[in-house]
C-alpha cells in the first residue's frame, strides 16, 4: 500500500538534510548528493510502504547504494585529475547560519573531507555509514556486496587511514580568525621571512583546479616551500590578488573569498590551524566546484 504522496513527502523530507549530508560526504560533490537524494525519492514513490519497516534506514542504503556508484566512476576520472583533488566548498555568510548538513559536523571540514576522499570508494562508505550514520556492517555489505568480515575490515582500514593521516583538528574561531589574518598580510606585504615563521614547519598547500585554473598542481610542502609560493603569486599577479577578499565560513570553517582577477580566476580559500599556525592551505579555483558561489 502506498501512502497519501503529500504525507510521504513530508516524511521524507524530515530525512532530507540527513541524505544531503550523507551523499555530501561520500561523493564530495553536493550535486551528487543531492541527485542521490531526489533518486532515492523516486524509488521510494515507486515502492509498497508497508515493506519499509525504518523509512530513515531505507532510505540510507538506497541513498549509499546510488552513491557507491558514483563514487566507483569517480575514482577512475580522478586518476587523471590535473593536482589534487579537494571536495566542493560549502559556502555560507559569517554572519549566517550554515544549515543543517553543514553546522557542527567536524568530520565535514576541508581537512578531513580531503583525506577521506583519499580513500577507495569502499572503505569511504563503510567508514562514513558505520561511524558517522551508525549503519550496522550486515547492511553495510549488502550495500557493498561483500561479507560482514570484508565491510568490517573496509571500515578499519579506512579508521587507520585517517588516524595516520591525523588531519587538523578544529580550532575555535577567533584562533582561526587570527590565523588567516596574519597570513593574509604577510602575503599582501611579501613578508618573506614573516610569512616563513608564521606556518608551521610541515605547512602545506593544496591547490584544486582540475587544470582548469591556475594554482599548485602539486602539493607545497614546507614552511619556506609555502611561503616562496604564496609570495610568488603575488609577484606574478600583482597586489590585487588579495586586495578585495570576503570572509566566509567554508565547510563550517573560517576562510575567504576571491573574486579573481582575469589572469588568476576567482578562488575559494581555507586553512586549517595546527599548533596556533596556518598547517594545511586549501586553495579551490575549480571553475565548476565554484558555480553556486557568490563572489
Amino acid at each position: 500500500m502506498r501512502p497519501d504522496t503529500s504525507t510521504l513527502a513530508a516524511e521524507f523530507d524530515g530525512h532530507r538534510s540527513r541524505l544531503i549530508g550523507l551523499g555530501y560526504r561520500l561523493t564530495g560533490r553536493l550535486a551528487d548528493a543531492e541527485d542521490a537524494v531526489q533518486d532515492s525519492w523516486l524509488r521510494l514513490v515507486d515502492t509498497d510502504h508497508e515493506e519499509i519497516r525504518d523509512l530513515g534506514g531505507w532510505l540510507t542504503t538506497v541513498v549509499s547504494r546510488l552513491c557507491l556508484d558514483r563514487m566507483r566512476s569517480a575514482a577512475v576520472r580522478r586518476e587523471s585529475y590535473v593536482g589534487p583533488w579537494l571536495p566542493e566548498p560549502l559556502v555560507s555568510a559569517v554572519d549566517a547560519d550554515p544549515g543543517d548538513i553543514v553546522s557542527g559536523q567536524e568530520d565535514l571540514r576541508i581537512a578531513a573531507m580531503r583525506v577521506l576522499h583519499e580513500l577507495p570508494p569502499d572503505q569511504r562508505l563503510a567508514l562514513v555509514l558505520h561511524d558517522g550514520f551508525e549503519v550496522p556492517f550486515a547492511e553495510i555489505a549488502e550495500v557493498l556486496g561483500c561479507s560482514v568480515p570484508a565491510a568490517r575490515q573496509h571500515a578499519s582500514r579506512a579508521r587507520r587511514t585517517m588516524s595516520d593521516a591525523a588531519p587538523p583538528e578544529r580550532v575555535p574561531m577567533p584562533e582561526q580568525q587570527r590565523a588567516l589574518e596574519d597570513f593574509l598580510t604577510a602575503v599582501a606585504a611579501k613578508d618573506l621571512a614573516a610569512l616563513t615563521r608564521l606556518l608551521h614547519p610541515s605547512a602545506t598547500v593544496y591547490g584544486d583546479s582540475g587544470g582548469k585554473a591556475r594554482t599548485a598542481r602539486r602539493p607545497v610542502v614546507g614552511a619556506e616551500k609555502v611561503a616562496r609560493f604564496a609570495v610568488g603569486l603575488i609577484d606574478k599577479y600583482g597586489a590585487e590578488l588579495v586586495g578585495d577578499v570576503r570572509p566566509v565560513l567554508i565547510n563550517g570553517d573560517l576562510g575567504v573569498l576571491f573574486p579573481g582577477i582575469p589572469e588568476a580566476g576567482p578562488r575559494v580559500f581555507t586553512l586549517a590551524v595546527r599548533d596556533g599556525r596556518p598547517a594545511e592551505i586549501f586553495d579551490i579555483v575549480n571553475p565548476d566546484k565554484l558555480t553556486r558561489v557568490e563572489f
